[in-house]
């Protein structure tokens, strides 16, 4: 594993300016679930309090312009294509430029010629050797929930995956972590603390610095730095783990001081926040009313509990099944996804699998392969379809009208939400 981030990648930002010294304060946020809805949060609490926010997320479901948004708007095709013209020719002479690189280098062009008030910066993968990581002087960082992902290039044990994340803290700069559902959390978290006590970084973690708590069907209350915020609505975005990403986003706007947001603010970010393709409901046209068509991103383990969990309770609620729809990328690990789901949990009425579109040649997992590992954890009505469309008919025509639930990839989402019109 390499021990730093490229020079060549230093380089090419030199011959742009050096953008990322040029930024508006910028709050840095690393994890494996969590982050793109935690900034959705702070994202919505900002501009309701006033504050003109960027945002450098990734992978984007649709359209690539999703990634770079610039005052609550995606990046336009004219500026998007002038910015990459820009920065490619600048990279022409590195052979072993990635696309991740030469997009950050966009984004940072972006936010450093767009006046704002404030960025939110997500890395792309890890976060010690992230090309966001150049970023030295961010109000605040955020470590989201913390999870099996990415091992071949973050390490196979928790603490291996928490070192690489807490790359991103900085000397003196607080660091917010998240909820944490892995069985050796503890040890990961300890990781983050040590990093964080060398640099002279506050941390402020969940369980032990902040809490959610009194959890009604209409509210909650969260308690941060020795305060109580009481009856905040519950968030438009659907789960109870988001209660817990929304939590993070409080905490970390809270933790930096470069724009302040107000409980009203928050209130109302709450309510008008949305991240697409995590537990969201769709109008499918293949699928038409009464069933009910949902997607989700989920595609690691953290994921699949997090799924689990909801689908036990829909079923809790009311009694109805979910059809569970599946297609997974070739170098996701797909065991340790599908143990969760496949383990018994109420509610799941059949499992569907089928390829990610666009993923052959061993990009996707073969349909037929994991097959045996969820019949392995004793799931029942296991099957497979060539695509997504085939899936859905067929379910439309043997089953009475239910919910799907379509996951196990982002880019599989990403194709649903393409088919359906305004999503």
């Amino acid at each position: 594993m390499d021990h730093s981030i490229r020079p060549e990648f230093f380089a090419l930002l030199d011959r742009l300016g050096n953008p990322h010294k040029n930024l508006s304060p910028v709050i840095h946020v690393a994890g494996t679930n969590g982050k793109g809805s935690s900034i959705a949060f702070m994202r919505a609490m900002l501009e309701a309090a006033g504050h003109s926010v960027h945002t450098y997320t990734s992978p984007h479901l649709i359209h690539f312009n999703e990634r770079i948004v610039l005052n609550g708007h995606p990046i336009d095709d004219v500026l998007l294509k002038t910015l990459l013209d820009e920065v490619l020719d600048a990279a022409q002479d590195d052979p072993d430029k990635s696309f991740f690189e030469i997009t950050t280098a966009a984004a940072f062009a972006a936010f450093a010629r767009t006046p704002g008030d404030i960025i939110l910066l997500e890395t792309g993968l890890g976060g010690r050797l992230d090309s966001t990581n150049v970023v030295e002087h961010p109000v605040a960082t955020a470590i989201t929930t913390l999870s099996y992902d990415h091992t071949a290039w973050l390490g196979e044990t928790l603490e291996q995956i928490a070192a690489e994340k807490a790359g991103i803290i900085k000397h003196g700069v607080p660091c917010v972590v998240g909820a944490q559902m892995m069985d050796d959390a503890p040890a990961a978290i300890r990781v983050i603390e040590n990093r964080a006590a060398a640099l002279n970084a506050p941390t402020v973690i969940m369980g032990r610095d902040w809490h959610v708590h009194d959890v009604t069907d209409s509210s909650w209350a969260m308690t941060v730095g020795g305060e109580t915020l009481s009856a905040l609505p519950h968030p438009t975005m659907v789960g109870a783990h988001q209660i817990d990403n929304a939590g993070l986003a409080i905490a970390t706007l809270r933790a930096q001081t470069a724009c302040p947001v107000p409980v009203d603010a928050m209130h109302h970010g709450l309510r008008t926040a949305h991240w697409p393709g995590r537990l969201q409901r769709i109008a499918h046209p293949a699928a038409p009313a009464p069933w009910e068509m949902w997607v989700d991103g989920a595609h690691n383990d953290s994921g699949a509990i997090v799924l689990a969990r909801h689908i036990a309770t829909w079923y809790t609620q009311g009694g109805q099944g979910t059809h569970l729809i599946i297609g997974m990328m070739g170098h996701k690990d797909a065991a340790r996804f599908i143990a969760p789901l496949a383990s018994a949990v109420p509610g799941i009425a059949s499992i569907t699998l089928i390829p990610v579109p666009g993923s052959e040649g061993g990009k996707s997992h073969d349909p037929a392969t994991l097959a045996p590992l969820w019949q392995g954890h004793g799931a029942s009505a296991v099957t497979c379809a060539p695509d997504l469309h085939t899936a859905v008919t067929n379910l439309i025509a043997t089953h009475p009208p239910g919910r799907i639930v379509v996951a196990g990839s982002l880019y599989l989402a990403g194709h649903t939400l393409a088919q359906v019109p305004f999503s």
